[in-house]
């Protein structure tokens, strides 16, 4: 009962209250949860220091002092404020334990009751991973392809039974795709992938065509292990609509979302570097001048061009090679888009 519990409410977009410290929640949280702590990282651990040393109710009663008078009052205040804001808000701490307890008592003395996850945060992770690894047994599902630039993430975005990988994992899944926001922690990107599942609508899932990897977060094994067998929609696109493309997505909408044109001028060079060895340090050394010379003047489209002609290109056409037996279709935009909703439609 419990395990559907936590998946319902996962895939209900509950709003939760974490009280569990700053620390805690950094390395890894679900999808609608607010960080308003009992125990600060410092008051943690003083509190953990005092039950090891002298036992549970020191550091219970060593809590309490800390959590006390105006402190306590501006935490419940805070607790309260989201409350109000959030009908329907569950608390949780690390294992459904004594702080989620306190902060469950202290706010129902003041008339607010909120129900606690059992298990807490622990138990929700086991239930994010335990949806990760049976996903791919509960759908059909199909992976979209194409070179890179062919404008695969616009059409997948509007698809209605797709899921963005790339967008949970704030990443666009090449040497270049790092974005000015981090990445979430693998934690975060666990759940938010097990939460997108559980609300996904239909009986076919389509997914963007993707490594292991999506910059430095891991793709669930079950997950990679299926998109590798499943039927591949192959999106084509001209070589000059393709780099069109990336020069909006990758320089003209960073820039004018505020990024700093050095920042970002820095942060290809270094994408560079790293694939040099593929690349070779001649053809690299003719798209960095290219590449100083688009920020220079403006026009990105020739370094843009040589990195997707010498470097994704090959890359590409070496990867469709292992998977010429699962293309389904093959074709522009609108081709594969109606493939994709037909295959909705079947359902």
């Amino acid at each position: 009962m419990s395990g559907r519990l936590l998946e319902d409410l996962l895939g209900r977009q509950t709003p939760f209250l974490d009280v569990r410290s700053p620390g805690e929640f950094a390395r890894g949280k679900v999808p609608g949860a607010v960080n308003l702590p009992l125990l600060d990282d410092e008051e943690r651990r003083r509190v953990g220091l005092a039950y090891k040393t002298l036992g549970h109710d020191a550091a219970v009663a060593i809590g309490h002092e800390l959590v006390s008078g105006d402190v306590r009052r501006e935490r419940e205040r805070a607790w309260c404020a989201f409350a109000e804001h959030h009908p329907g808000a569950w608390i949780y701490c690390w294992r459904g334990g004594e702080r989620s307890a306190i902060s469950q008592r202290w706010l129902a003395a003041l008339g607010i009751g909120l129900p606690r996850v059992p298990g807490g945060f622990k138990a929700l992770r086991h239930a994010t991973l335990a949806v990760l690894e049976r996903a791919p047994r509960e759908k059909r599902w199909c992976v979209l392809g194409g070179r890179t630039g062919s404008g695969k993430t616009a059409l997948l975005t509007r698809l209605p039974d797709a899921i963005d990988l790339e967008g949970l994992a704030q990443h666009r899944g090449s040497a270049f795709g790092a974005r000015e926001t981090p990445q979430p922690t693998p934690v975060s990107f666990d759940a938010e992938l097990a939460t997108a599942f559980l609300r996904h609508p239909g009986a076919t899932l389509v997914l963007e065509d993707e490594s292991r990897t999506i910059g430095r977060l891991a793709l669930p094994e079950a997950w990679h292990r299926r998109m590798q067998i499943a039927p591949l929609a192959v999106l084509e696109t001209p070589l000059g609509e393709r780099v069109a493309n990336i020069v909006r997505e990758y320089v003209t909408e960073p820039l004018s979302q505020g990024e700093v044109p050095a920042d970002l001028q820095a942060r290809y060079l270094d994408a560079l570097q790293r694939i040099e060895r593929r690349l070779g340090g001649a053809r690299r050394r003719e798209i960095e001048a290219a590449l100083a010379t688009g920020f220079e003047h403006g026009d990105h489209g020739p370094w843009v061009e040589r990195l997707l002609v010498w470097y994704y290109d090959p890359m590409y056409d070496h990867q469709l090679r292992g998977k010429t037996g699962r293309v389904v279709t093959a074709g522009c935009a609108p081709t594969v888009r109606q493939y994709l909703l037909a295959q909705r439609v079947d359902d």
